[in-house]
């Protein structure tokens, strides 16, 4: 199946940057991620996305899913369930695991959906 492919100008601009910022990724009282090396995706209007590496994510509270999405912009995205003692967090992170080219760097990283975990940054002082 052939999938639309389109790349990030003027009209959808898209930057993955960096991030100085410390960010704390909680469910709960379970620490998931904790890291200073996270980069910050911003795209068109939506609002900045912080990926975090995934040797930054605790792998025991990790289960993958049978959910994947697809962007035109980004790729194919796989999700994950965040398992804590309180339950499970259906569908709380995504990756792009082969990104396209012009977001190449998220590659290893997660992505978290602030309406289901707790994601705090903390600018670098």
């Amino acid at each position: 199946m052939s999938r639309t492919q389109l790349i990030p100008g003027p009209d959808h601009p898209i930057t993955v940057e960096p991030s100085t910022d410390s960010v704390t990724v909680t469910a709960g009282g379970t620490l998931v991620a904790d890291t200073d090396k996270t980069l910050t995706l911003r795209e068109a209007s939506y609002p900045p996305v912080e990926y975090v590496p995934l040797a930054a994510v605790d792998p025991k509270v990790l289960q993958r899913s049978d959910t994947e999405s697809y962007c035109p912009f980004k790729g194919s995205a796989s999700y994950f369930d965040v398992v804590t003692d309180e339950g499970v967090i259906k569908d709380a992170a995504w990756t792009y695991e082969e990104p396209y080219d012009a977001v190449a760097p998220i590659a290893g990283h997660l992505a978290f959906y602030p309406d289901r975990v707790d994601i705090s940054v903390d600018p670098a002082s």
